[in-house]
């Protein structure tokens, strides 16, 4: 069962061609089509600067793939809230979840118009499962609960898809009580899928793209350390190998030598 938001259409006529956006621009980076001329612009420049940014945004996404069918497959997990969606691409949320256990339910939460506006190409579940897409703001916690509600059930274990949206909050008191609070919401046996740019002193070049983006793009983005972002998973039971570059968490290949890290780190924690 799919649900498409009626305001997709409308969502269109408040997109703003003139502005790079990053949902645009990581799209753009992942070789997709949904991006214009100036987030082109701007990302060949923040790759000047920063020419791995490609490959990091690669591993965010082959991480959301990995981490989808892990807590599907082994965990059994048969729902999913993933908030701060990101423009369509292949191997969606409810593609991998569905495709590892068909009747599976994924909540979409997005508020760019520009992800809005392409939602449909998000909600084709299969027919057993159900996919549905909330026009929300990740500060609105109590309106995304009550919302997803209505397809999800919140006695049962849910995994929290949180990839590369914290960053938008500056305030870290604020950051880290946003994901605690979804977290108290959802059931013993719940899973929180994280993913954050860091700043390390090692990754300098990683600190100028992101000064560059937040002179130049919309949103503003902050980076946080490696130990700021494993806060984020206070009070869960970390999976192994715990808060790592997001290519280095159990990657697919089977080589002794692991990847290079990227300055996109994630994790994948248990609700005790």
């Amino acid at each position: 069962m799919t649900e498409i938001p009626a305001a997709s259409t409308e969502a269109r006529k408040r997109i703003r061609t003139d502005q790079p956006h990053t949902a645009r621009i990581w799209n753009y980076w992942l070789g997709g089509k949904d991006n214009y001329a100036v987030d082109r612009a701007v990302g060949d420049q923040i790759r000047e600067l920063h020419p791995g940014i490609g490959a990091y945004a690669l591993a965010d996404r082959q991480f959301l793939g990995r981490a989808v069918r892990h807590l599907a497959g082994e965990c059994g997990i048969r729902q999913f809230l993933d908030i701060g969606t990101g423009l369509p691409t292949a191997d969606n949320t409810h593609e991998v979840a569905q495709r590892v256990a068909p009747a599976s339910s994924i909540v979409y939460v997005d508020n760019d118009p520009t992800v809005l506006a392409h939602a449909g190409a998000l909600l084709t579940s299969t027919p057993e499962g159900r996919t549905t897409y909330l026009d929300e703001d990740l500060r609105n916690i109590d309106a995304i609960l009550q919302l997803a509600a209505r397809t999800l059930d919140f006695t049962r274990p849910v995994a929290l898809i949180l990839l590369g949206v914290v960053i938008f909050v500056e305030d870290d008191e604020e950051a880290h009580g946003i994901v605690r609070r979804l977290m108290d919401a959802l059931p013993s046996g719940s899973h929180l899928v994280l993913s954050h740019t860091v700043t390390r002193p090692d990754m300098p070049d990683v600190d100028a793209a992101v000064a560059f983006w937040n002179e130049h793009g919309t949103p503003k983005l902050t980076q946080r350390t490696p130990e700021a972002v494993t806060r984020f998973f206070d009070g869960l039971d970390l999976l192994e190998p715990g808060v790592v570059s997001c290519n280095r968490w159990r990657p697919d290949h089977t080589t002794t030598e692991p990847p290079a890290e990227v300055a996109m780190f994630g994790g994948i924690a248990r609700k005790p």
